[in-house]
């Protein structure tokens, strides 16, 4: 079973909260490419290693925050969130 740390809630199971992706930067889209629009869109690492991911606690709070999870055995650490998504994200 794995658990997200929930700031506001404590640890919970992972089936309370949406899953809302890997953190990324969003590409101004007033001044990007289609290529690089496209990479932002559907491209991601899927590295063997750490990863920041954003979550809802649809179950709980229902607020945002941000994980770092290492995509390999699952060990998941709390960043430092004040509860805001980031830059361009919900």
């Amino acid at each position: 079973m794995l658990l997200l740390p929930c700031p506001w809630c404590g640890p919970r199971n992972v089936s309370e909260f949406g899953y809302s992706g890997e953190v990324v930067t969003r590409p101004d889209p007033r001044s990007v490419t289609l290529t690089q629009w496209r990479a932002y869109l559907y491209l991601r690492d899927n590295r063997a290693d750490w990863a920041s991911e954003r979550w809802f606690h649809r179950m709980g709070c229902r607020r945002y925050f941000t994980v770092r999870r290492h995509r390999l055995n699952h060990e998941v650490h709390p960043t430092p969130d004040d509860g805001a998504a980031p830059k361009g994200q919900p």
